[in-house]
């Protein structure tokens, strides 16, 4: 998602047809991404409802019908943030408000995306042997630390956009069998402490139906275990009807070949295009819901708290994909949750 820190997108873009969403066999989650949240607030931010009143951020998102929350986890991140005790403390909040947790594990020390998955510094141990243990470790220890503290998990995201692989250069893509090990060992650990959590396995660019079918073709003939495909969704405002129709091909299709759900884990828009945003995001929502059998899981905003005045934060700042205009204000973007 750093790539897509300050984008200059267009500002145009037609209304789709409307959907027709049949009613699915499991509970559809709309969900979002806060994991910025503690640190925008201890920079000053304040939130605020329709009538300007200054409210708690997962109290407006749950009015907004967000029932699950994201939160990232880094190993030894430097500033602190996005470690255990912080994605604790979030959290907690989320429960307080009856929204389930999502866990995406980055298994390094900053963000990790398709062009940068980085050994965490720590894990000296560069075998696959050893790196496997790490992910096992970090993977139990965090889950516990959690559990211990009383916050129940739903699902678990092994690894963060790894089209290329996790941990690399060991974890490449290009080689499933080193690649599964590592998902295998996120996978075990995170049943060990959550034996009923939904084990995500996520990457990015849901429009490319190609790479998800070559990918987990791939994953699955080197025995790996997953329960749900995760995909990001961020089309621009003058592409997003036909990246829709695109994103749901893919999930249409990775939900029949590999007979499980599927999640957008990501998405996002200009927040200063909000109404397209909206329509954007409406549409999503209802190509998800359609997937046959059921199989459509849910749909998760990106950091939509994050807001375009928001400057303290090195490599976030100028982000211009959430959903919060310069009052502090939640946009329209959220109403189709």
């Amino acid at each position: 998602m750093l790539r897509r820190i300050a984008r200059n997108l267009g500002c145009c873009a037609g209304a789709a047809l409307a959907i027709v969403a049949p009613a699915t066999a499991q509970t559809w989650v709309g969900g979002a991404d806060v994991s910025w949240v503690s640190q925008q607030e201890q920079a000053g931010q304040s939130f605020y409802s329709s009538t300007g009143v200054k409210t708690d951020p997962f109290v407006l998102l749950k009015n907004d019908q967000i029932t699950a929350v994201r939160l990232r986890v880094w190993v030894n991140p430097k500033t602190g943030w996005s470690d255990g005790k912080d994605v604790l403390y979030k959290a907690k909040r989320a429960a307080a408000q009856g929204q389930a947790i999502m866990i995406d594990f980055h298994y390094s020390d900053d963000f990790a995306d398709p062009g940068k998955q980085v050994i965490p510094a720590a894990w000296t141990d560069h075998s696959v042997a050893g790196l496997a243990r790490q992910v096992y470790a970090h993977t139990h220890d965090t889950l516990n630390y959690l559990k211990s503290n009383g916050v129940t998990v739903r699902w678990v995201q092994v690894g963060n956009e790894i089209n290329s692989g996790m941990l690399l250069p060991v974890g490449s893509s290009n080689n499933f069998a080193t690649l599964a090990t590592f998902i295998n060992n996120g996978y075990d650990a995170t049943k060990a402490v959550f034996p009923n959590a939904s084990v995500i396995v996520h990457l990015a660019n849901g429009y490319d139906d190609a790479t998800f079918l070559w990918f987990f073709d791939g994953l699955k003939g080197a025995g790996g275990k997953w329960d749900m495909t995760g995909m990001s969704h961020y089309p621009s405002v003058t592409n997003w009807t036909n990246r829709n129709v695109a994103v749901a091909k893919t999930m249409n299709d990775v939900a029949a070949r590999y007979a499980k759900p599927v999640m957008v884990v990501e998405t996002g828009m200009p927040w200063d295009q909000a109404t397209t945003s909206q329509s954007m995001i409406r549409d999503l929502i209802a190509r998800n819901k359609n997937v046959p059998n059921g199989r459509g899981a849910g749909v998760f905003y990106w950091e939509p708290q994050a807001s375009p005045d928001y400057k303290d934060r090195a490599g976030a700042a100028g982000y211009t994909l959430g959903a919060l205009d310069h009052s502090g204000k939640f946009t329209v973007a959220l109403e189709p949750f």
